[in-house]
């Protein structure tokens, strides 16, 4: 892995689409690229990490002339990342969010989002998901080895609880005939760890990640191939029954845990 500091002329991105997913008007992230580098995941293909040094300065300024809304935080890539224990950029931005009294909603994978704590309590309306895509260490070590392991994520959501903060688990990307099976355990999981929420969505293949995916099934799974060459036939989504058959499982669990499947804005 490599890393290259580079100065930004704009840091916020404007969701132009209402975001039914994660509930966002904005969405920041300080750095490109990533060090987890999970195998379900297109940030995999690049190993140059670029660190965005002036971050905290253009959010600043930016800031200044934007309506009041929810940041998303590490919309694209983790904000948490290993990097983050040395630069400290992401809680240089939570600080400024929280003085301009936006609100924000963080996804991350990583339990150093422990550190800031203290800057999220003070956030108005702050939210946190942490993702995983299995409770399985095998499963989660195949496609996600350098990310911290499934229980210190759920973990992490427990203490965020804890600590008065809104924390919910995503089970992001659901891999077919993988880790499908293990909804109903995952849903579990993030009940007795005190989730507020649950969030889901499918596996993507688009362009050069399809092949890596495939690779992957080839070295791990390869009775698999054939199930997902007709599921991802022609196109980077997964079948339309596939998709309604995992919805409908996960709103019935969700409803038999007592957990929101979706974060509203105007729940925030």
């Amino acid at each position: 892995m490599q890393y290259k500091q580079i100065k930004v002329n704009l840091l916020i991105n404007k969701i132009t689409k209402k975001d039914t997913l994660f509930a966002g008007n904005y969405t920041i992230d300080p750095y490109q690229n990533c060090e987890y580098g999970c195998l379900y995941c297109d940030s995999s293909l690049d190993k140059t990490i670029y660190i965005k040094t002036n971050a905290a300065d253009i959010l600043r300024k930016e800031l200044k002339y934007l309506d009041q809304g929810i940041i998303i935080v590490g919309s694209v890539h983790d904000p948490y990342q290993k990097v983050e224990e040395q630069t400290k950029i992401t809680r240089a931005l939570l600080k400024i969010i929280e003085e301009n009294n936006f609100a924000c909603h963080i996804l991350t994978k990583s339990n150093l989002i422990i550190r800031d704590i203290e800057i999220l309590s003070k956030i108005k309306d702050c939210i946190v998901t942490l993702s995983l895509t299995s409770i399985n260490n095998y499963i989660s070590k195949i496609f996600e080895k350098n990310v911290p392991l499934p229980k210190t994520r759920l973990q992490t959501i427990e203490k965020l609880s804890k600590a008065g903060i809104k924390a919910g688990l995503a089970d992001i990307p659901i891999l077919p005939y993988i880790t499908d099976e293990e909804v109903n355990d995952i849903i579990k999981s993030a009940k007795d760890y005190d989730a507020k929420y649950f969030l889901y969505k499918y596996l993507e293949l688009k362009g050069n990640q399809k092949l890596c995916y495939f690779n992957i099934l080839k070295n791990y799974y390869p009775t698999l191939i054939e199930k997902y060459q007709k599921l991802y036939h022609n196109s980077y989504f997964p079948d339309i029954k596939y998709i309604s058959k995992i919805k409908n499982n996960i709103d019935k669990l969700c409803n038999i845990y007592g957990l929101e499947n979706k974060i509203l804005k105007e729940e925030i």
